[in-house]
């Protein structure tokens, strides 16, 4: 397998700009996923890597090696589509095979690596069965296998999941991961879906219009997010944007949501007089008596163990995850309480975060009253 290197990779079509300085590496053997909304750049950033696309500047480095400007042919990259793009007359056995039998490779060669890609997947029942006849999930894993057969210095996939139904996607994207695990790959994935990114990746590139918003760990863009854009994006319910107005000191402790002070991290930046968002989790939330914040509950989602409070308050509809055995009724008046350590703030006209103290911290569970709010 394989290093990739991104740097400063830029996208023009005519005058519309799709990537813009685009930098980030791949380690070897790390489940790399691209992460954002359609038309945020990341499949074309992906067709760049895999020379689909030639890029306008920057470089694309494999293995130490320049492959800028190289035809796909000679990356020594698999392509994995969201479309299966299976050849319908061939059996699964022949599906496999046909990127060893394109390039030469002796007869009982291609037989024992396609029997190897096949028990990979697990597969190997199927071998002589016509992929028209399979479910879905079991094409998909013939076009990873068709993939794999080559033992490619890196896996590319384009929302390969996209056209699955859920139940299934949820299965493949634990299988999805064992398969990387097995094999050592190296895997850039691309997906518009939060939950596959952090389900299967190592490292997540989170972008929005050509621009990468932040690169990282799962758990660290999830605790940590670098903009409003990110902690609204991610998250089920995503991140509560509250706004508020004011100029920030270094050292300040309390911001004013309205007629409400709230205790925030410590923040260890001037920032000028504006518009500014304080973010919380849903998580973060819980209904208090003693709480800083008053509203009303405006409506309850029941999830189970869980349910989510929708909360209007003077600062903004609050979404609260709260344990189902609490009771409430919508029309209840209630306080909100604030995990104060897990707050996040961004600043008006960039929406970038804040550096408060919280940032400078590892990221890690709720220290405090996550019994209370489920």
């Amino acid at each position: 397998m394989a290093t990739i290197s991104v740097q400063e990779l830029v996208k023009n079509f005519g005058t519309f700009q799709a990537v813009r300085n685009a930098s980030f590496a791949v380690p070897d053997g790390t489940f790399f996923v691209m992460l954002g909304p359609s038309g945020c750049g990341k499949t074309t950033t992906l067709r760049m890597i895999a020379g689909l696309e030639l890029p306008t500047s920057g470089r694309i480095l494999l293995d130490g090696e320049d492959v800028t400007f190289k035809r796909a042919s000679r990356r020594d990259i698999a392509f994995v589509f969201q479309l299966f793009a299976l050849y319908p007359h061939m059996n699964v056995h022949a599906n496999i095979a046909y990127p060893l039998v394109s390039e030469g490779v002796a007869r009982s060669d291609v037989r024992l690596r396609v029997e190897e890609a096949a028990r990979t997947l697990r597969i190997a029942h199927l071998l002589d069965r016509s992929v028209s006849g399979l479910s879905s999930g079991d094409r998909q894993r013939v076009a990873l296998g068709r993939a794999i057969v080559r033992k490619p210095k890196a896996f590319l996939m384009d929302e390969p999941l996209g056209a699955l139904d859920t139940e299934l996607r949820e299965a493949m994207i634990a299988e999805l991961r064992a398969l990387h695990d097995r094999i050592g790959a190296t895997t850039v994935y691309v997906t518009h879906d939060q939950m596959e990114a952090m389900a299967m990746a190592d490292s997540i590139a989170v972008m929005n219009n050509g621009v990468i918003e932040q690169l990282g760990p799962p758990q660290e863009i999830y605790d940590r997010p670098a903009s409003a854009f990110v902690a609204d994006f991610i998250g089920s319910p995503p991140m509560n944007l509250l706004p508020f107005t004011g100029r920030l000191s270094a050292g300040q402790r309390r911001v004013h949501l309205g007629g409400s002070a709230l205790d925030v991290p410590e923040i260890l930046e001037a920032v000028a007089e504006g518009e500014h968002l304080l973010g919380a989790r849903p998580e973060h939330v819980w209904i208090d008596a003693d709480g800083a914040l008053p509203g009303e509950i405006f409506g309850l989602e029941y999830l189970g163990t869980t349910q989510i409070a929708t909360i209007e308050t003077e600062a903004g509809m609050v979404k609260a995850r709260l344990s189902s055995k609490q009771r409430v009724t919508v029309g209840e008046t209630v306080r909100l309480g604030f995990d104060t350590d897990r707050l996040s703030l961004f600043a008006a006209g960039s929406r970038r975060a804040i550096e408060t103290a919280l940032r400078h911290r590892r990221p890690g569970r709720t220290r405090a009253r996550e019994g209370a709010h489920g």
